[in-house]
């Protein structure tokens, strides 16, 4: 039974199409981590919400959760809004525990990633 728990966790749009790369960002990362559930929460305009997704983990007796902030950027959403979103999961779900990464952006990775594919463009 799978006992871990990763969220993919972005802005969320007024467009359904909009979370059409986060779907296959979570259908890419789950085929890798097949042991871990790995699920989609918004911040807003879309559902399912963060505090949605860690109240389905916990009832499924998930609680080593990582979240991953799927912004390219560490602006007042992942710095303010998250961090008070999880102290109150984390008041509310004692037993979890739940862990904020740096937003994807901030990831010397990511942004090689995403340079290498700004050069390859040029060719």
């Amino acid at each position: 039974m799978t006992k871990r728990a990763l969220i993919l966790f972005a802005h969320g749009a007024r467009s359904a199409s909009w979370a059409a790369p986060f779907e296959r960002l979570r259908d890419l990362t789950q085929a890798r981590q097949p042991e871990v559930r790995v699920q989609l929460a918004f911040l807003e305009l879309m559902t399912p919400r963060l505090p949605e997704v860690v109240s389905a983990l916990v009832a499924d007796s998930i609680v080593d959760i990582t979240v991953v902030p799927v912004f390219l950027g560490q602006g007042g959403h992942v710095l303010r809004d998250l961090p008070l979103m999880v102290d109150e999961l984390r008041v509310a779900y004692p037993q979890a525990a739940i862990k904020v990464v740096e937003a994807a952006g901030e990831n010397e990775a990511v942004l090689k990633a995403l340079s290498d594919y700004c050069v390859a463009a040029l060719a």
